[in-house]
């Protein structure tokens, strides 16, 4: 049973419930550890993130309610921060690192607002090649953790998003997967931490987590190590498709995955 969970989101930035609902959730739930992640603040791209004031209540609603579950559940303030967003400038106990989307003519071309969003950014900025989409976002993917300096990399292959049962494009072909195998390696090799990511699955996007299972079979032979959460966008999202999430880990080989309790980062056994 996995009872920790370091990737929510609040009414702070794209949220539904507030850090409040949150946290009385992931206590009813039985966590022993819960993290707030919301998303740093982006200019150009102010649907998601939080906003330079939201930011300063985000932080206080947090040290609030550590305060008040002291004794009964660990609460942790994090970020996602943004490849292309601002650096956040708060103290924090731990930064998940992530990009949403691709460098495209002067702007920036989501892969996770919506699939028609993305199709048509796909038509007009890459010629209808997905696979030239992917192969930037993996490229641009490769310079996460020097930028973010992250404790755990979110969502790996966030462009399969919309691409249940291959809709978008294929998976297996090499164009998609040399590159997303080749950043992985180098991630990897600078001892990086991939979470896998149940998310997609509680919107309905996708019915397995990220990254996909070779994905993570290839994080586990290069050594890498994993994270568990749920992305929460709300409160009934907190520990959803875990036990989905832990077995697909055990069916890759992970025996453990990495958890921040008592204040350090260790790992622990991966139950069944």
């Amino acid at each position: 049973m996995i009872r920790t969970n370091y990737h929510s989101h609040t009414t702070c930035c794209d949220g539904r419930n507030t850090a409040e609902e949150m946290a009385a959730a992931a206590w009813k739930a039985g966590l022993l550890a819960y993290g707030f992640s919301g998303h740093c603040y982006a200019q150009h791209n102010l649907d998601f993130c939080m906003t330079p004031e939201s930011t300063r209540q985000y932080v206080a609603d947090v040290h609030a309610l550590r305060e008040q579950y002291r004794g009964r559940m660990e609460i942790y303030l994090g970020v996602e921060a943004e490849l292309h967003g601002e650096a956040p400038t708060f103290d924090r106990d731990y930064t998940i690192g992530s990009a949403h989307e691709v460098p495209v003519d002067g702007g920036y071309l989501s892969v996770d607002h919506t699939e028609e969003i993305l199709r048509r950014g796909v038509a007009e900025h890459f010629g209808g090649d997905w696979y030239a989409m992917t192969c930037r976002y993996f490229t641009e993917m490769a310079r996460i953790l020097e930028v973010t300096g992250c404790d755990f990399i979110g969502h790996y292959d966030l462009p399969t998003k919309f691409n249940e049962g291959g809709r978008c494009f294929d998976e297996s072909d090499r164009r998609y997967r040399d590159t997303a195998l080749e950043v992985l390696e180098h991630l990897c090799r600078q001892g990086g931490v991939f979470e896998i990511n149940t998310g997609a699955m509680s919107r309905g996007y996708r019915t397995a987590p990220y990254p996909s299972e070779p994905l993570l079979r290839a994080i586990r032979a290069f050594g890498g190590a994993i994270v568990i959460s749920s992305d929460a966008h709300s409160a009934d999202a907190i520990t959803a498709y875990f036990d989905q999430a832990a077995q697909l880990a055990l069916h890759c080989g992970f025996r453990t995955h990495r958890v921040l309790l008592d204040g350090r980062w260790q790992e622990v056994a991966i139950e069944p």
